[in-house]
């Protein structure tokens, strides 16, 4: 075991990078990582958020480079990342871990104007991109990988399913087959195993963190009815003391819409999804990041990319599609041995994955409700595009008596929750400040 960076003889001016950017112990990814990276070898490193997977290869990348001795102005080292807010999140990494070897990193990605990028790709020797805006560079000849030594996909498993793996493989036809190639993933399904089977060669396989969370990380379940979960998301809320906390929906819809409704109720909050520019996607995470907003509502896309380290909660809205996906979500929390919460609002539509989850976890997660929280309220009678109330069906001759003062205790039959919430802090809602405004419209689907 390295219990300091002394260990991987590094380079004297990255070494002196680690030193600035505060780091003491590496983490096991980097400890399992780097020593194949350096010898050259490919690697395929299994790794969820937090673990250090980005200084892991950057760490290698700028050492190789240093010690390599080439000519500069040309691109030696590629990095592919799925979401702009990670690609600028490696491209910051690397500048800092790089602040004195002189070695030029740009980030490429679409949302901005391309023109800057032509001219920071004539001097870069490290190039950190989104696959669609770096083939817009390659058919435009603006980008030369011919003398690519190092290769690295990063979140291959969202890049899959964002739908960029037809882009990776044709970028993959304008790199050398003789390089170096890393890839890494929070999970590793059979098509991510299919494609670092094309790419690597006797690739060293690193694994961290993929099997549990982390014990800092406490965990509790709320059932609701679909419509009321708005409302108890808000109960909760206020509730429950709380610094930064991240709220992850299904789709990018549900994250606008919920984000305007925390901001409408008073909350501190801001949203982050693809429908955004990319100003405004960085004016989000940056007031996130510095405490402007308390709440962030994001997709699980949108997310990839966020490292802020004082999130207290992260708060499922919409159950995740995988157990795997539930421990990527709840990593942003409970880092460096801080303690954080992982709430997640469920339905009876949600049995089979809290099911699931619960065989990762190990237990059963605890089932918690609130005590003056309207668990029987009705649903809100629906509306035609804002234009009229839909009509409302005829009344049964004969009511159910089940559906006439059903009890919370009757709601939550096929929960059987252990009881009321008892570990909840009261404090005033953070801030009532109205949120960045979401929603203005891109392109494409996703950031390229």
């Amino acid at each position: 075991m390295n219990s300091n960076f002394k260990a991987f003889n590094l380079h004297p001016t990255v070494a002196a990078g680690v030193t600035a950017a505060g780091y003491v112990t590496p983490t096991p990814i980097q400890i399992q990582a780097i020593p194949p990276v350096m010898q050259g070898q490919d690697v395929m490193g299994l790794a969820q958020t937090g673990t250090g997977k980005t200084a892991a290869f950057a760490l290698p990348i700028l050492n190789r480079l240093l010690a390599g001795g080439q000519s500069r102005g040309h691109v030696r080292a590629l990095i592919i990342a799925p979401t702009r807010e990670l690609a600028e999140q490696i491209h910051q990494a690397i500048q800092t871990l790089g602040r004195g070897t002189a070695l030029k990193s740009a980030t490429v990605y679409g949302g901005v104007g391309i023109n800057p990028q032509i001219e920071i790709l004539k001097r870069a020797d490290i190039v950190v991109a989104c696959p669609g805006r770096l083939l817009d560079h390659i058919g435009r000849r603006t980008v030369n990988l011919s003398r690519l030594e190092v290769l690295v996909l990063d979140e291959a498993d969202q890049m899959f399913d964002m739908g960029f793996f037809p882009d990776i493989r044709r970028i993959l036809r304008h790199v050398p087959a003789k390089r170096q190639t890393l890839l890494f993933s929070a999970t590793m399904p059979a098509e991510i195993r299919n494609l670092a089977k094309d790419v690597l060669q006797n690739p060293v396989t690193v694994q961290v963190g993929l099997t549990a969370p982390a014990e800092t990380v406490s965990h509790a379940l709320y059932p609701v009815s679909e419509h009321l979960k708005t409302p108890l998301l808000l109960k909760l809320l206020e509730n429950t003391a709380t610094e930064s906390v991240l709220v992850f929906t299904r789709t990018k819809h549900r994250a606008k819409r919920l984000g305007e409704k925390l901001a409408s109720a008073g909350f501190r909050s801001a949203s982050l999804q693809g429908n955004l520019s990319q100003n405004r996607r960085q004016a989000a995470l940056n007031g996130f990041r510095d405490g402007t907003f308390q709440i962030l509502v994001a997709t699980d896309i949108a997310a990839r990319g966020i490292d802020v380290t004082q999130i207290s909660h992260v708060i499922n809205y919409d159950i995740p599609n995988t157990p795997e996906a539930y421990i990527h979500r709840i990593g942003r929390t409970g880092r460096a041995t801080r303690s954080g919460d992982a709430f997640t609002l469920i339905t009876s539509a949600d049995q089979d994955m809290v099911r699931a989850i619960d065989r990762v976890l190990g237990s059963r997660t605890e089932r918690r409700t609130l005590t003056d929280f309207d668990y029987a309220a009705a649903a809100p009678p629906k509306v035609n595009d804002g234009r009229r109330p839909e009509r409302q069906p005829a009344r049964s001759r004969k009511p159910a008596a089940s559906q006439t003062g059903r009890s919370q205790a009757g709601a939550f039959a096929w929960m059987s929750p252990s009881g009321a919430e008892t570990s909840s802090r009261r404090q005033a809602p953070a801030g009532r400040a109205t949120a960045a405004r979401a929603g203005e419209r891109q392109r494409s689907r996703y950031p390229r």
